[in-house]
């Protein structure tokens, strides 16, 4: 049982947007009107032990950006880069986005959708990956990644089925979406074209997890349901983009000032997935921009300039449409939009295409190599595994030396600081235990902690190697 911490002091986790199921703002018993991000069902209801994940904004790709991480780099080098190889640049900018994505699950804190927006930046590394693999057949590129993003996926739904089954659960009887439509919504759990069911409650409220877990487990699954889309309508957003460029980049932006402004509504599940589509499709396609080097033909102070001023529009656009949780731009589609887009922008001008890392950055390459190398796997688990650290943490409370009323003062004041300390090995124990299945998904040989160890010692023992020759 615990002791009554939540994952957040916000109520509404990231990627922007609720989990699938709920308008993108407001609905009934939500304190939120989801990351991807993307950020009805609500983004946060008060009172809940756990902040909601939404249905936009952690915020996860990757892909997630996340499932292209893995994915070995090719030879032909992209345009905007000039050299072959890994651009680590944008690996670094991919770990930056999945740590605060954790961080915003974690502690609720609105200001962190402001102050990096991971899932606008996650998609947009996404689409860059994408636009230098549609080098080849795009039939192939598209099950390709579908492959690398399915396995990861289902070992993560045969573990939260199993523990929704276990506790109760039964989709058939579910009163907001039972019956054969229950049973048939399953299938999402396998290829995440739609929203997968799940119970807002389940279990006891008195056991080990809040009996809100399964919402928030199911949470970061919407972000895979928009990489898929984002995959599936590549090769021709990508033909779009090289035959009209500035009104392919545009066009997410103003569909979101049609679809995420309730000037035209569309209900339920397909109204949250076309929101999130024009959410994150500028930032997609910027990705396919960065890639061509089209941002790289524009003088930097014009970019940046105008850059500045979509960003402007957004913070001034959320200034008048503040959720309940204040300045958090995954309640406020258009804010978000146009936010990411020209944070994105910035980013992606300034990038440096760097090879190795640089400097006193060096130091943290293993962690951005592992952290890329296992971003599905990250993604994916970290929402379930911030739960997991309530019931461990409450076990101090039992310890002789806690028995005083100061020193249960003490633990609870810090209780979020020891969740945050916990998730973290929790994580690593997830990436030894399951991680290893992205590299089957990606037809490579399996690897339990790849942070480019092995790939360093080959450089080392090489140079050697030719010498004896």
């Amino acid at each position: 049982m615990t002791h009554g911490h939540t994952t957040g002091t916000g109520a509404s986790p990231e990627p922007a947007g609720s989990p699938y199921g709920t308008p993108y703002a407001g609905g009934p018993g939500t304190a939120a009107g989801m990351p991807n991000g993307a950020t009805g069902m609500p983004n946060g209801a008060a009172g809940t032990p756990y902040a909601v994940p939404r249905q936009r904004t952690t915020e996860p790709a990757p892909v997630l950006t996340t499932t292209t991480v893995a994915e070995p780099a090719p030879t032909a080098p992209a345009p905007a880069a000039g050299k072959g190889g890994r651009d680590r640049y944008l690996d670094l900018l991919r770990s930056i986005a999945l740590v605060r994505v954790v961080v915003y699950h974690l502690f609720g804190w609105a200001w962190l959708s402001v102050v990096f927006p991971s899932m606008g930046v996650m998609f947009a590394l996404a689409g860059s990956l994408m636009a230098r693999s549609l080098k080849r057949p795009a039939l192939g590129v598209i099950r390709g990644r579908v492959r690398r993003l399915l396995p990861p996926m289902w070992v993560f739904a045969v573990v939260v089925l199993t523990m929704m089954f276990a506790g109760g659960w039964n989709p058939a009887d579910d009163p907001d979406r039972g019956g054969t439509w229950g049973l048939i919504e399953l299938f999402n759990y396998l290829v995440p074209i739609g929203a997968p069911p799940y119970p807002w409650h389940v279990g006891s409220a008195s056991g080990l997890l809040e009996d809100t877990w399964a919402v928030q487990a199911a949470g970061p699954l919407w972000y895979l349901r928009a990489y898929l889309w984002f995959v599936i309508a590549s090769p021709l957003l990508l033909w779009l983009f090289r035959k009209a460029p500035w009104p392919t980049l545009l066009a997410p932006l103003a569909l979101t000032a049609v679809v995420g402004t309730d000037l035209v509504k569309i209900p339920g599940e397909t109204g949250n997935a076309v929101t999130d589509f024009a959410v994150y499709g500028g930032c997609w396609v910027l990705g396919f921009a960065h890639h061509d080097g089209l941002l790289k033909r524009i003088p930097r102070y014009v970019s940046v300039s105008c850059a500045s001023l979509v960003m402007a529009f957004g913070l001034w656009w959320a200034s008048n449409h503040l959720g309940p949780d204040g300045w958090d731009l995954n309640d406020i589609p258009l804010a978000q939009a146009t936010w990411s887009f020209g944070f994105v922008v910035i980013l992606l001008q300034y990038s440096p295409s760097w090879q190795e890392l640089p400097g006193r950055l060096a130091k943290w390459d293993k962690l951005v190599t592992l952290s890329n190398n296992r971003a599905v796997t990250i993604y994916l688990w970290h929402n379930l595994l911030i739960m997991a650290t309530v019931p461990i943490i409450d076990l101090a409370y039992q310890l002789p030396f806690m028995q005083s009323e100061r020193a249960v003062g003490a633990l609870d004041g810090a209780y979020t600081i020891w969740m945050f300390a916990l998730v973290w090995p929790l994580i690593g124990l997830m990436v030894l235990a399951v991680g290893w299945v992205e590299d089957l998904a990606a037809k490579r040989r399996p690897r339990l902690w790849p942070n480019g160890t092995e790939r360093a010692a080959g450089r080392r023992a090489t140079p050697g190697a030719a010498h004896r020759g």
